[in-house]
């Protein structure tokens, strides 16, 4: 394929600029060296980014130097991960913006790891010794990227801070569930002032009733997903969602589209049934949305808190925004190594994910600019 001199360009001069957001960050130049090398190792096309490979890819003899980075080297990853956010929103942001939550696997063996456990990974579809990390993705009309990350730890380490002190864990670690995990990264974002307009995720997320009245009490939109047998409050009553759906006519269901997929409109049908609270404002709408395939009648559920004005549409295309998380795992894993670890420690894990989240939005921004600088390329030759 020819590459234009212009696309290298942009390619080249935003990985420039990645460098020179990150230098503060890392004190003295070794880090700082090794740090850029890291990324650009997660960028290059070795199929294991590892230890060892990205030490190789760097021109180092010994996976030592990238080890210390991960570990004993002196800089924050949390900091790293602010800049992150501010590169991001500067880059992609825009106020209709979509904060999408959701968790992902990453397989272990042994027991050492921090956080691991025999535990679902939807990544692996089953019971797996995995640990799991809690994300926050950022969806705007510019690109998709991973905003945010927590790494979600079992009871059973909590039980046991003996332990957790060879994971390097903090001593005074609480328990957290993966709907707490999603509201404290949601509560950074409100903090930061990071813009978007809505919140969207699935059933682990929309069938926590605190993190729906916290979205609720902070005047935050959502479409979440819930299970069938969600019960919904409406006025006095409280009903299974699939109860409450069966009650609708045939006439309520309507066929739209909740955005393009790669064989174009990604048409179902949807139904949206108004769940009215007590002295409910009447600027603003709870509501049960439903989802059903059209090649097998298979129903989806999500519970709707949105401004009274807000169009069916518009949920339909929320609702469809989740999957952007989704996307962003899957090329985050397939392209720059955010499962490819080799770290047990706690501050290991969070730092690769931090630089691998760095690496996966410099690809997502840069595809953005080179977007951009096509379209400009084609008015100048046809104005018209």
């Amino acid at each position: 394929m020819d590459v234009d001199v212009e696309t290298v360009e942009v390619w080249g001069g935003e990985l420039g600029v990645l460098q020179g957001r990150l230098r503060p960050y890392f004190a003295g130049s070794e880090t700082r060296g090794r740090a850029i090398a890291y990324i650009k190792g997660l960028l290059s096309d070795i199929p294991r980014k590892n230890g060892w490979q990205l030490a190789e890819q760097a021109g180092e003899n010994t996976p030592d130097g990238m080890q210390r980075l991960l570990g004993s080297s002196v800089w924050d990853a949390e900091a790293v991960r602010a800049e992150l956010q501010t590169y991001i929103v500067e880059e992609l942001g825009e106020t209709e913006a979509i904060l999408v939550v959701d968790e992902t696997g990453f397989l272990k063996q042994g027991q050492f790891s921090a956080g691991v456990k025999r535990q679902y990974s939807g990544t692996a579809g089953r019971i797996a010794n995995c640990q799991v990390g809690v994300f926050l993705a950022y969806a705007s009309g510019r690109g998709h990227v991973l905003l945010n990350r927590a790494l979600y730890v079992p009871q059973d380490w909590i039980k046991d801070p003996a332990g957790c002190q060879p994971a390097g864990m903090p001593d005074d670690l609480p328990f957290a569930t993966k709907p707490e995990l999603a509201r404290h990264m949601l509560e950074q974002a409100l903090m930061d002032q990071v813009p978007f307009a809505w919140v969207t995720g699935d059933s682990i997320y929309g069938g926590d009733r605190r993190l729906g009245l916290w979205l609720e009490d902070q005047g935050i939109a959502f479409v979440l997903a819930i299970a069938k047998d969600e019960p919904l409050w409406s006025e006095f009553q409280q009903q299974r969602a699939d109860k409450r759906l069966a009650a609708v006519p045939a006439e309520a269901w309507q066929r739209l589209s909740c955005g393009d997929g790669a064989k174009g409109p990604r048409l179902y049908d949807w139904a949206l049934v108004p769940l009215p609270r007590l002295m409910q404002s009447n600027t603003i709408q709870h509501a049960l949305l439903a989802r059903r395939r059209l090649s097998d009648g298979k129903l989806a559920y999500y519970v709707v808190f949105a401004s009274a004005e807000t169009r069916l549409q518009t949920l339909l295309n929320v609702a469809g925004q989740r999957w952007k998380v989704e996307e962003c795992f899957e090329l985050a894993k397939d392209e720059v190594g955010l499962d490819h670890y080799e770290v047990r420690h706690w501050v290991g894990w969070y730092r690769h994910i931090t630089l691998a989240m760095w690496t996966l939005a410099y690809l997502t921004v840069t595809k953005y600019r080179v977007g951009e600088t096509s379209v400009e390329k084609k008015q100048a030759i046809d104005p018209g």
